[in-house]
């Protein structure tokens, strides 16, 4: 059970501490479009441009975000610009183990 806890936490870290600004910076710092994005995450062109444009996602679908973009060796601090990280791939936990991943936007 406590690692249901923690798990459960650290997902409420990385989808409140990952913001629309943390997308569109991460974007810029990688040279990918929008449509990179999508194609790297899964997740919809329409939805990216929701969440960038200060809409609501649900958390499964920005914590996939998050998760690919950290995948790339990008750390995110909320009021702080992305930045480069070492050894933190896992920080924000793998949204396919969710049961709600099927609902990814």
């Amino acid at each position: 059970m406590a690692s249901l806890a923690i798990k459960t936490t650290l997902e409420r870290i990385a989808v409140y501490q990952f913001t629309p600004a943390h997308s569109q910076q991460a974007r810029a710092m990688l040279g990918w479009s929008v449509e990179e994005l999508s194609r790297q995450s899964g997740v919809s062109v329409r939805a990216i441009r929701r969440f960038e444009a200060g809409g609501e996602l649900l958390d499964v679908t920005r914590l996939a975000l998050a998760f690919r973009l950290e995948a790339e060796g990008l750390v995110f601090f909320p009021g702080f610009a992305p930045g480069r990280g070492m050894n933190i791939k896992g920080a924000t936990p793998d949204p396919m183990e969710r049961p709600d991943y099927a609902m990814i936007e």
